[in-house]
């Protein structure tokens, strides 16, 4: 499996070379909005140490990500109105992984709309700094 690249996308965000929509963040996780979201809400849970992916997390990491995942899986619901949420996790190129630093993306859904393909449409920057608002909002109440 070929090495963790410092310079990735994810990296940089956490770094704060790049912004983000940031909805969550402790020691060590880090959760934002995706820019090109499948459904409203679509949110990235990613640890802050440095992992490709999976097969390379350190097994803590990996759980403070699941636990804040499930937090914004529950917030999602309320916040979007969502009938149901699905999670994907993507490993290696040939598993899907595109940016190679380990996420979980946490998308609301509703009953009846498809999911919008993957990395098709980026969403207005005020409609995700609206949604990031109530998502954070919502997760600090709980």
């Amino acid at each position: 499996m070929p090495s963790y690249d410092p310079a990735n996308i994810f990296a940089k965000i956490l770094r704060g070379e790049l912004p983000c929509h940031k909805v969550y963040e402790d020691d060590k996780v880090l959760a934002f909005l995706d820019i090109m979201p499948r459904a409203p809400g679509h949110t990235l849970v990613l640890p802050k140490a440095p992992a490709r992916n999976l097969l390379d997390v350190k097994a803590e990491d990996l759980a403070a990500v699941a636990a804040v995942a499930q937090r914004i899986a529950k917030a999602a619901m309320t916040v979007f109105g969502a009938d149901g949420i699905t999670v994907q996790q993507f490993n290696e190129g040939a598993g899907g992984q595109v940016v190679f630093h380990l996420h979980v993306h946490v998308i609301p859904r509703k009953a009846g709309v498809p999911m919008k393909p993957p990395a098709i449409e980026k969403e207005k920057p005020e409609v995700l700094s609206d949604q990031a608002l109530k998502l954070a909002a919502a997760l600090k109440a709980s």
